[in-house]
């Protein structure tokens, strides 16, 4: 099979298309053949091996994951030992450690089926972000939810994670105000955004007080942050892109909770769970129209680094696909 190859830590020019052996499932896995993958932050972060603190999962010294990608959508194309429930010529929505190639094994607790009325190509954008979104919303109210009413301020409102938590978010019946840059502005006011403040246009505090501030992006610190909640509103810390090459903004997330036993508000950080009963929920959205994957382009899978490239410049609005 060809697949994208990640040579070492680094850029993209550590990217290449090999020709690899077809692989074969294990138990519990299915082999998909691939239609379409999706490429976001967590891609990056897996390519460039930062943030240093995240090298026990990616590889200490050489990549754990050499074909890069994760969200992945296709065919059944053969099924491992004690897998009921798919059958080959199947369409599979669900995560692979390497979907950027034309075949990839995925553990059927990581795989749902994909109905016929959701395009197979745009439904590779669901998976990863999408959980992130999913998860970072359901933690409102203490674990209840996002309740008809909320205020929710999504910042990082224009990327992968953000344009799902957008349109959640107000299916629930929130108010929902998003953060991203002028340019991006249309794009979240589509996705179902009553508000949206520019990033660059200063401090986010204008006096409203949110329930659930939900944060993929930016740098804000977290007393600033804390600010913007009710008394005792939830702030998720889902992602960032300060702190370096060594945390890279993920020690916010562990200050968040080190703090939250000490204030009225309930602060925490969120590291998403690839889980089958999760994906089923988002499928189940997408398929009675309440999301939908804010795709940005696609890409071919020779075309991957251009992909990845065009991520890291911060042009990118919702996700981009390798298709194949």
């Amino acid at each position: 099979m060809r697949a994208v190859v990640q040579q070492g830590f680094g850029g993209t020019e550590q990217l290449s298309v090999q020709e690899l052996p077809d692989p074969t499932p294990g138990e519990g896995e299915v082999l998909v053949r691939v239609t379409a993958a999706a490429v976001d932050r967590g891609t990056w972060h897996l390519l460039t091996g930062l943030p240093y603190v995240a090298r026990p999962y990616v590889g200490l010294r050489s990549p754990r994951f050499p074909v890069v990608g994760r969200d992945v959508s296709g065919t059944v194309a053969a099924v491992g030992a004690g897998v009921t429930g798919y059958a080959v010529g199947d369409r599979v929505l669900g995560t692979a450690d390497g979907s950027c190639a034309e075949l990839a094994v995925v553990p059927v607790i990581r795989l749902v089926p994909l109905p016929e009325g959701l395009d197979p190509v745009a439904s590779a954008a669901l998976p990863i972000s999408g959980l992130t979104a999913l998860q970072g919303l359901a933690k409102a109210h203490r674990g209840d939810g996002v309740r008809t009413g909320d205020r929710v301020l999504v910042i990082g409102a224009s990327g992968g994670v953000g344009s799902y938590a957008v349109q959640l978010a107000a299916s629930a019946g929130a108010e929902v105000t998003g953060v991203a840059s002028a340019a991006k502005a249309d794009l979240v006011r589509d996705l179902g955004a009553t508000r949206v403040l520019d990033y660059a246009a200063g401090p986010l505090d204008d006096g409203t007080r949110y329930d659930l501030v939900l944060v993929v992006g930016g740098s804000h610190r977290l007393r600033d942050l804390r600010r913007l909640l009710v008394r005792e509103g939830t702030l998720v810390v889902a992602g960032g892109e300060n702190g370096g090459r060594w945390t890279a903004g993920a020690h916010r997330q562990l200050l968040a909770m080190l703090w939250s036993p000490f204030v009225s508000q309930h602060l925490t950080g969120l590291v998403s769970a690839e889980r089958a009963e999760d994906l089923q929920v988002l499928v189940e959205h997408a398929a009675a129209g309440r999301v939908r994957p804010a795709v940005d382009r696609t890409f071919s899978l020779e075309e991957t680094p251009k992909a990845l490239d065009h991520l890291a410049d911060g042009h990118v609005r919702g996700k981009a696909l390798i298709t194949l």
